[in-house]
This record gives C-alpha cells, sequence and structure tokens, in this order.
C-alpha cells in the first residue's frame, strides 16, 4: 500500500518509500518476536540481553543508547530483566552509576534463545539474495547515520 497524498512526484515516491520500510520492517520484526514473546520475553528485553552478552557489562545509559531508549524506558526495562533474575546492576568504579551484568540464568536463557532467534532472521532474509542483503545493508546504513542539516 503506498500513499494516497497528491504531492509531487519527490514527496510521493518518498512517502511510498518510507510505508513500503516502515511495513515491512513491521511485518518481519513480528514473525521473528513472536518466538521471543512465547519465552516470556519481550523484544527490547531480548535486545538487551543481546547486547550484554555480545558487549558486555554496560552501564544504563550505554544500554540505553544502543537500544535507541531513553533514560525512563531503559530503567523500566532493566527493572523487569532483574525481577526475572536475568540482569544484575552492580555499582562500577564510578559510584553514581551502575554497570549491568547478565546473570547465570540471564547468559544461559540468550545461549539457549539466540540460535533459535538467528535461525528465524536467516529464514526471513532468504527470501533476498546475498547481493541484495548486501545491497539493503549498505542503504539502511546510509538512511540510518545520515545527518540532517
Amino acid at each position: 500500500m503506498g500513499t494516497r497524498y497528491k504531492g509531487t512526484k519527490k514527496e510521493i515516491i518518498a512517502l511510498d518509500t518510507y510505508i513500503k520500510l516502515i511495513r515491512s520492517s513491521e511485518s518481519v520484526r513480528t514473525r521473528i518476536s513472536g518466538f521471543i514473546i512465547t519465552k516470556g520475553l519481550t523484544e527490547i528485553q531480548f535486545s538487551a540481553l543481546d547486547a550484554l552478552y555480545h558487549l558486555g557489562p554496560l552501564n544504563q545509559k550505554e544500554l540505553g543508547n544502543k537500544l535507541f531508549r531513553s533514560g525512563g524506558n531503559i530503567t523500566l526495562i532493566i527493572d523487569n530483566l532483574e525481577k526475572q533474575k536475568l540482569v544484575k546492576r552492580e555499582r562500577g568504579e564510578d559510584r553514581r552509576c551502575f554497570m549491568l551484568n547478565l546473570t547465570k540464568q540471564g547468559k544461559n536463557l540468550f545461549q539457549k534463545l539466540f540460535p533459535r532467534q538467528v535461525q528465524l532472521i536467516r529464514e526471513e532474509m532468504n527470501f533476498l539474495s546475498e547481493e541484495e542483503q548486501i545491497k539493503m545493508q549498505k542503504l539502511c546504513k546510509i538512511l540510518g547515520l545520515k545527518k540532517r542539516s
């Protein structure tokens, strides 16, 4: 579904591109995230575990930046992961901030779920050739890193 807006050619192309980008992203995300949800995690909670597993301990601000989340939102995410005993807060060298670490339970859960998540993503991406995937990566990077002038 494209836009029904009757603007200039450039506006219509931009709107149609945006709509298709968002709709395809949401469609793929919905199909992939279903597995994580059945395991009692939200998509963003799984992303937090992923970041802590692959990057190591981070403070809340660093994790929020990685996940594009505000301070208040990342606090709620961490609170919920802590309640599930998947993450623990530990005082860092700077006593004003806490470092976030995976617990043994969190690490084990992530190691159990991640291979299936990778498989689901691979299956979704199989609809594109390797060349198309690489081209899409480049286009997404260009768009994502674009600076507003």
